[in-house]
């Protein structure tokens, strides 16, 4: 089982994005804010979690172990598989899904691509005193391959967002817009912001 990675970025796409170790390049799934920490060209360190079904086996990263974990935990609801878990991780970090379930906030949940009500009505049930532990988690910001701590993500984040957000399809005009609404984002990395600016947005659609 590979349980982390530390190497170079040397591609990304919508959802994932190439790590080479040793000369080796693995592909991992990861959400958006993820790979907005990202940068190509660099070195990084993510967790990782390998999801094995009949006909494909898939690498998942993360920045941290309070997302590896919520992965886990979301896939434990009846309806969601891996895919959907990732969907629900690029609009909700581990913090807010703990106090959306604590709350019975359905509507917070429903925020997540592929979530309708009764699926959301299940997920509040399932993960109730599941995701108490999560609910100051920090999340986002990149890994640092020196001692493996996380670090504020810093410089052009608000470009990084911009670009994460077309690269998902939508208008820069729309993105740029979004990004303006949040209005002061100062003290929060490049995760936080592009997961807010996606909530904002997917509520358009």
């Amino acid at each position: 089982m590979i349980a982390s990675l530390r190497g170079t970025v040397i591609d990304k796409g919508l959802d994932s994005v190439v790590i080479e170790c040793a000369g080796v390049g693995y592909l991992c799934q990861a959400t958006a804010p993820t790979l907005a920490t990202l940068p190509r060209g660099e070195e990084v360190f993510v967790l990782t979690t390998m999801v094995v079904r009949e006909d494909s086996q898939t690498l998942f990263a993360f920045p941290d172990a309070a997302s590896r974990e919520v992965f886990g935990l979301l896939q434990s609801v009846s309806g969601v598989g891996a895919r959907l878990a990732m969907g629900v991780m690029s609009v909700l970090s581990p913090a807010e899904l703990s106090r959306a379930v604590a709350d019975g906030d359905v509507k917070a949940l429903q925020r997540a691509p592929g979530v309708g009500k009764r699926l959301a009505e299940r997920m509040a049930v399932d993960l109730k005193g599941k995701l108490d532990g999560f609910a100051d988690a920090l999340v986002g910001g990149v890994v640092s391959p020196e001692d493996g701590q996380r670090t504020p993500a810093h410089g052009e984040s608000t470009q990084q967002v911009v670009e994460a957000l077309t690269g998902l399809g939508f208008p820069e005009r729309d993105a740029e817009k979004a990004l303006l609404e949040l209005g002061d984002t100062d003290g929060l990395d490049t995760a936080a912001v592009l997961r807010q600016a996606l909530a904002r947005l997917g509520g358009r659609r």
